[in-house]
């Protein structure tokens, strides 16, 4: 297999401090273990002779060595010509469209780069699955080789900051960017604060602050000014991509956060130095939060509203609101997926460390689900109830997503393993007996977003004898539930 490497993924390999840019070292220990020849086009090795540093320049001249470069330069293929004569608008431009060009035509197997605009191509191409960001090849590596995983145990943690080691490597990128006043002795003033911390064994993989500031807090140093407004501030926020979907994690956990404090925005600030924080405000920006403006020391501030009506088309925008207006619709859940699925709505039945944040699948707020139900109409912004099937006593409402789209029909199994193998709590073997199930008559899948865990669970016998369900003909396969009677659920359900 051959993964062609972008030219930045090099030069934070070779010529910056490894500390700083630890989910780059992550991505090669990965591609080492596959057996992946690491290449590089020629236009990487021209762009890197034109650095702007020359140590960079000189320092890559020797390493660039241990990369396989490619010999000879594929003919532009039309279809590549023609998505690069709508894109392209620079040179360096046109230097990506000829990195894709080697993965359409089929001369190396992935592409690897945070570029957005590459990615951009590779959707207008058909090849978005071939032309990977670093979490994304992670995210397969660890969905394809289970056996090659080398944690114990993977979780985030309500941590003080006095607990956490301060000397671990995971916080020298913060002493680089915070030095008025230096960031040690900021930590060490928070250290009987609570922050969510993920650890891969003893090393910090992932930190969260966040901090609630009411309608007299000082912005002072933010232009333009913000208005009166209680608010989330996600006051330090640092993710290492290792393919386990941790940023979404964290995310949930903030917008959990602001839903359950009644705030009206959350904001955050953030240089835009790196790789690694571009990939950051990149994510926030997936989830709703605009540019706002900056803050004295440099910073960029980014704010996302609470206060805005659903978005159908949308969700991840106005996430976790649901439109009144939608549809919504009742979906069965095997035991034995559900809390796989949703950690968060794990029952006191089971046992929660069993459903540690080892796996994509489990941090992930995107998920998927797959099935054979006739309903197939729906559609972005409708909502689904998960109800984890167990009989009249045990079955339980435990769960609402929310619909980013449908994928149906799913043109081949190696579609529906793509679509599944980080979103859903099917393994290969699984997928492929559903894929095989009713010959003909092939699955299909729904991308949602995991938006609540229920309070107080309702189980199948109360929802009969309230008249919330109908009759339980409803929990078979997918079912419309009436508006009226979801929100007779979700009082019942403590949100």
């Amino acid at each position: 297999m051959k993964a062609l490497l972008d030219t930045n993924i090099i030069i934070h390999r070779e010529a910056i401090t490894p500390a700083v840019h630890q989910d780059v070292g992550i991505l090669f220990r990965w591609l080492d273990r596959l057996k992946y020849e690491k290449c590089i086009h020629p236009v990487t090795v021209a762009e890197i002779r034109k650095h702007r540093d020359p140590k960079v320049v000189q320092a890559m001249a020797i390493k660039l060595g241990s990369y396989v470069e490619l010999k000879t330069v594929a003919a532009m293929a039309p279809e590549v010509k023609l998505v690069a004569g709508e894109l392209d608008t620079t040179a360096n431009d046109a230097s990506d469209s000829e990195l894709i060009n080697e993965v359409f035509v089929g001369r190396v197997d992935v592409l690897i780069t945070g570029d957005k605009k590459i990615h951009t191509k590779a959707k207008r191409l058909g090849i978005e699955l071939r032309v990977l960001s670093i979490e994304r090849f992670l995210e397969q590596a660890i969905t394809e080789h289970p056996d090659l995983i080398d944690y114990k145990v993977l979780s985030v943690r309500k941590q003080l900051f006095g607990e956490v080691n301060l000397q671990d490597p995971f916080f020298d990128s913060f002493r680089a960017d915070y030095t008025s006043p230096p960031f040690d002795k900021w930590f060490q003033k928070r250290a009987n604060d609570p922050a969510y911390v993920y650890k891969k064994e003893e090393s910090v993989r992932g930190f969260l602050f966040l901090k609630t500031e009411d309608n007299d807090e000082n912005y002072g140093d933010i232009t333009p000014p913000f208005a009166t407004a209680k608010r989330l501030k996600i006051g330090t926020l640092k993710v290492i991509s290792d393919g386990l979907r941790m940023g979404e994690r964290f995310l949930k956990i903030a917008f959990d956060n602001a839903r359950e404090a009644k705030v009206d925005e959350i904001y955050v600030t953030i240089f835009e130095r790196s790789e690694e924080q571009l990939r950051l405000v990149d994510l926030l920006m997936q989830w709703g939060f605009v540019r706002h403006g900056s803050k004295a020391t440099g910073e960029a501030v980014f704010v996302r509203t609470m206060k805005a009506d659903a978005d159908r088309p949308h969700p991840k925008l106005t996430y976790p609101k649901v439109s009144k207006s939608a549809r919504v619709f009742v979906v069965p859940i095997k035991p034995e997926y559900h809390t796989e699925l949703f950690p968060d709505s794990v029952l006191r039945t089971e046992k929660a460390d069993d459903f540690l944040d080892g796996e994509p699948h489990r941090n992930a707020i995107s998920k998927a689900y797959v099935s054979h139900s006739p309903q197939r109409d729906l559609v972005s912004g409708d909502i689904l109830v998960f109800y984890r099937t167990g009989g009249i006593h045990k079955g339980v409402v435990s769960t609402i997503g929310i619909v980013e789209d449908i994928v149906n029909p799913v043109p081949d199994f190696e579609t529906l393993k793509k679509l599944c193998r980080k979103k859903s709590a099917l393994e290969v073997n699984e997928l492929k007996e559903y894929w095989e199930r009713f010959g003909g008559n092939k699955p299909y899948v729904i991308n949602f977003l995991y938006a609540y865990s229920l309070k107080h669970r309702q189980n199948l016998r109360t929802l009969l004898d309230k008249g919330v369900f109908p009759n339980m003909d409803i929990v078979r396969t997918i079912n419309e539930l009436p508006m009226d009677a979801f929100v007779q659920l979700i009082r019942l359900s403590g949100i």
